[in-house]
């Protein structure tokens, strides 16, 4: 889709309700649903974080999303796909701050340049102790990407047209940190396989765009 359009019709999500935790339970194996149901308590003492769903024209002038390859590190989000984002800092005033800051320090995306259209409902990872704020943001005028070579493996840019093809949801045999071998549902998007929470925020985004594209 032409970034101009996109850009046009996606300000109409700022109006709409989220779809909140059932969008998320569509890319969650029933072990995950379960696990987070039951620790209500636990996720009050939760760390903070944000990332940034970020779409952008392409050389083309379409619109991409861009999500990012983990580094291999001792850690459950150790090589895997997310969005740009991280952990709450003592200087960030607040959780949009956070998310505009990690996305200029791991793909060098000046906060200044990307318009916010809102933010999504929170998710809590059990794993990490993490709850996650995410946010949906536009970068109209791109300058060249770059990566923070310590925590960042690779960009992946993918098509908004290939993310809102349904035929992108799959299931796949995966251990995880709560259960062994298990069918879990995810996106295959540009070549990689997308599951956990990254998949779960990114199945909010594509409900809410579903309403409006």
């Amino acid at each position: 889709m032409d970034f101009n359009d996109f850009s046009q019709r996606i300000s109409k999500i700022k109006n709409l309700p989220l779809p909140g935790p059932e969008s998320h339970y569509k890319m969650a194996p029933e072990e995950r649903i379960n696990t987070l149901q039951a620790i209500e308590l636990k996720r009050k003492n939760a760390k903070k974080a944000a990332v940034m769903a970020l779409f952008y024209p392409n050389q083309s002038s379409n619109t991409n999303l861009l999500l990012i390859l983990r580094k291999s590190y001792k850690g459950v989000h150790s090589n895997q796909i997310g969005f740009p984002g991280g952990k709450v800092e003592k200087e960030d005033k607040d959780l949009l701050h956070t998310a505009l800051r990690e996305t200029f320090e791991e793909v060098g995306v000046l906060p200044q340049a990307v318009k916010v259209i809102r933010s999504l409902t929170e998710l809590y990872i059990p794993p990490s102790n993490f709850e996650v704020q995410p946010y949906v943001g536009l970068y109209p005028v791109v300058s060249p990407f770059k990566i923070q070579e310590s925590e960042v493996e690779a960009l992946v840019e993918v098509s908004l047209d290939e993310f809102m093809d349904d035929n992108t949801v799959i299931y796949q045999k995966l251990t995880t940190s709560y259960a062994q071998n298990i069918d879990v549902p995810a996106f295959k998007l540009n070549g990689y396989t997308v599951w956990g929470a990254t998949a779960m925020m990114l199945s909010e985004v594509k409900e809410l765009f579903k309403q409006v594209l």
